[in-house]
C-alpha cells in the first residue's frame, strides 16, 4: 500500500479547497512529511507548499447484542493537511 490510502472529501475542506488550496488525505500513519509532499507531487502532478499531519487515536467502541456485550476499538489513523503553492488545483471528481 503507497503512503496516501484516500483523499478526505468534506464541506470544510471542500471549501478550504476553493479558498485556501488546501486539501486532505488520510496517510500511513509511519509516513514523514517529506515523503507525503513527494507522493502528492507525484500522484497529482502538483506543487506543494505546506504538510501538516494530524495523528488520530482510535475510539474505544462498545456494542450491546444478543450475546452480550462487545468492547473493542477503531484503528488509529492520521491526517494529513495539503497545502498547494500557486494555481495549482486538485479534482477529486475527475475519474468519475
Amino acid at each position: 500500500m503507497g503512503i496516501i490510502i484516500k483523499p478526505i472529501v468534506t464541506e470544510k475542506l471542500t471549501d478550504q479547497g476553493e479558498k485556501l488550496n488546501r486539501y486532505g488525505f488520510i496517510v500511513d500513519r509511519k509516513a514523514n512529511k517529506l515523503q507525503i509532499k513527494d507522493a502528492v507531487e507525484k500522484m497529482y502532478n502538483v506543487n506543494v507548499a505546506a504538510v501538516n499531519t494530524v495523528n488520530y487515536h482510535g475510539k474505544k467502541r462498545t456494542r450491546y447484542t444478543k450475546a452480550g456485550i462487545l468492547r473493542g476499538r477503531a484503528n488509529h489513523y492520521k491526517k494529513a493537511y495539503i497545502t498547494l503553492a500557486g494555481e495549482d488545483k486538485i479534482d477529486f471528481y475527475a475519474n468519475i
